[in-house]
């Protein structure tokens, strides 16, 4: 199958090479680089390399894939830099953080004491028994 391509996406330019990157892991569908700014040692950012804006646009095939290549990274991040844990996380959305509009999974190492900060504070005015029922009208 032919993969989609966005010639102004900068996420396709580095999976086609024409910027260059450093790839830790490389198939027919993804390409694993390191983040050029990483919020840890050893950030690395999962780019499908079909074309996608979000996860409400991803193939399911590369939905499917992309998490089963998260488990590759994380597995060789905690072999070869010891970290002390793992954050995969992928964001839909400016208001979510996304600034590259071509859907990309963070694999982040945590360490010990490290000043990475993935929090919220939790809300307890949320009506559970409201957002349950939405949802179920929905799924």
């Amino acid at each position: 199958m032919s993969k989609h391509v966005d010639k102004d996406c900068i996420f396709c330019k580095i999976i086609a090479g024409d910027i260059p990157s450093r790839t830790v892991y490389e198939d027919d569908d993804f390409k694993a680089i390191l983040d050029v700014s990483p919020a840890s040692r050893g950030h690395v950012i999962i780019l499908p390399k079909n074309h996608a804006e979000d996860i409400y646009s991803l193939p399911d095939e590369d939905l499917e894939g992309i998490l089963k290549v998260a488990r590759i990274i994380a597995g060789a991040q905690k072999t070869a830099l010891g970290c002390d844990g793992i954050n995969i996380l992928q964001n839909n959305g400016e208001a979510a953080g996304q600034t590259v509009f071509h859907l990309h999974v963070h694999v982040i190492p945590r360490y010990k004491d490290d000043t990475v900060d993935i929090k919220w504070k939790q809300r307890e005015d949320v009506d559970l028994d409201a957002v349950y029922n939405d949802l179920k009208k929905q799924i």
